[in-house]
């Protein structure tokens, strides 16, 4: 996603103007009385807003003019519903619902596909959520939850996960002005760390240090899974043979290991 462009949905972003929180009041006001050029005025002086958003949400691999317009979907709804009488900056009550509705859409188009009675599960259950939490100043349990809904709580706990929106690996999660913590940089993999990889090195040394027939019965019998009675076949020795040639191939790597 280009987000560096200056033209978004026709819209100059490097000419778009600023709003004093005097200048918001004063449109405010205007638009309690009607008047709906202050309104379209508001909505300019905010687009800047919309395009911090946006900014989050750069490695989900999305047109930044679809995103743009979602979130100016969510800014708007935000001016509408925004009260002024409880004291709150309004950049701190539209980023959440700016954030909201760009979540919504990315979930909505996203190509691993969820039922909508699942998604009608996840809804009802983060409606009991966020009511229970109210009513008793902590969050419920999901078998509180369950219970609330009359459904089993492995439902809601499928629910819950099937609309968790996908993290990409190489989202930021930390950055102070230096170089950035990716999601990527806090998984582990212990089938590929250092420990893993010094021994691969070290076995590998050691395997060449065996002779050609010990190589082959190493092979065999560790990498391709045959018996030593179908190893002395192949091979034409005996199965004692092939016994101690094993073991003996064995006895060097740990030795040289």
């Amino acid at each position: 996603m280009h987000t560096n462009k200056v033209e978004i949905c026709g819209v100059n972003t490097s000419k778009l103007p600023v709003l004093t929180n005097e200048q918001k009041k004063e449109l405010f006001e205007r638009m309690h009385k009607g008047d709906s050029s202050a309104r379209e005025e508001f909505i300019k002086g905010n687009l800047r807003l919309v395009l911090s958003v946006i900014q989050r949400f750069n490695n989900r691999g999305e047109y930044v003019d679809d995103l743009f317009q979602v979130g100016c979907i969510g800014l708007i709804k935000a001016i509408d519903n925004f009260d002024v009488s409880h004291n709150v900056k309004f950049s701190t009550y539209a980023v959440p619902m700016i954030i909201g509705e760009i979540r919504r859409y990315l979930r909505d188009n996203n190509s691993i596909r969820v039922s909508r009675s699942l998604r009608d599960i996840a809804y009802k259950a983060l409606q009991v959520k966020e009511r229970l939490t109210n009513e008793n100043s902590r969050e419920p349990t999901v078998a509180e939850i369950a219970k609330e809904l009359k459904i089993p709580k492995e439902d809601v706990v499928m629910a819950l996960d099937a609309i968790q929106e996908p993290i990409s690996l190489f989202e930021a999660i930390y950055h102070d002005g230096g170089d950035a913590i990716f999601v990527m940089d806090q998984v582990s993999d212990e089938k590929c760390n250092d420990e893993n990889w010094i021994e691969e090195i070290s076995l590998r040394e050691a395997m060449h240090k065996l002779n050609d027939r010990e190589k082959l019965i190493l092979n065999l019998r560790f990498f391709e899974g045959r018996t030593q009675m179908e190893v002395a076949e192949e091979i034409g020795i005996s199965q004692a043979q092939v016994s101690r040639l094993e073991k003996t191939a064995l006895l060097h790597i740990k030795k040289h290991i």
